[in-house]
């Protein structure tokens, strides 16, 4: 059974409190990095509402974690690696990784790993749409939109209209386990 919890509109909304967010908390401008798939449209968007504000758009990355993962190695099959786009060093800046859904942790953290080798940011920050708790490591989102209670038997999916289809905005509920 799956279940549509948020839609369109509250997704809008959640977006502009989302950027309000990240921009309330520092006057350093944020540099934004996009954790492939899930997060890179999310990060485009908040990036394009940020950029209104600021009258420029911030700089943005995009990471493969893939390779950083900590089951790779016992996967039924090989990762299909991304390509990693950081063409700056991130050496003093402000930086705020995106997702679409924080869980286990776990990517967040091979996020972390990965973004060593493009510089030391003064601080990275952590912005998620969705928090279904049920955290494996020590991390947390800075900026949530929404926080769900999941049972491990379910799984939560963000659905963009960038994504291709006729697919609306959406957050859903599904059965079946699956990882971060």
């Amino acid at each position: 059974m799956n279940e549509i919890i948020y839609g369109r509109d509250e997704i809008a909304r959640a977006l502009v409190s989302l950027a309000d967010s990240i921009l309330a908390v520092q006057p350093q401008e944020p540099t934004f990095i996009g954790i492939r798939r899930g997060g890179l449209v999310l990060c485009d968007r908040l990036i394009g509402l940020i950029g209104r504000k600021l009258g420029r758009l911030p700089a943005r990355g995009v990471i493969d974690i893939n390779l950083y993962r900590d089951d790779w190695t016992v996967a039924r099959e090989l990762p299909q690696v991304g390509r990693t786009e950081i063409p700056f060093s991130l050496d003093g800046l402000r930086v705020v990784l995106v997702d679409d859904v924080i869980f286990t942790g776990r990517t967040a953290r091979a996020a972390l790993e990965a973004l060593v080798d493009f510089g030391r940011p003064s601080r990275v920050e952590l912005a998620t749409l969705v928090d279904r708790g049920h955290r494996e490591m020590p991390v947390h989102a800075d900026y949530v939109s929404f926080k769900i209670t999941t049972t491990l038997s379910q799984k939560v999916n963000v659905y963009f209209q960038e994504q291709g289809g006729r697919c609306e905005d959406r957050v859903v509920l599904e059965e079946g386990r699956v990882g971060e």
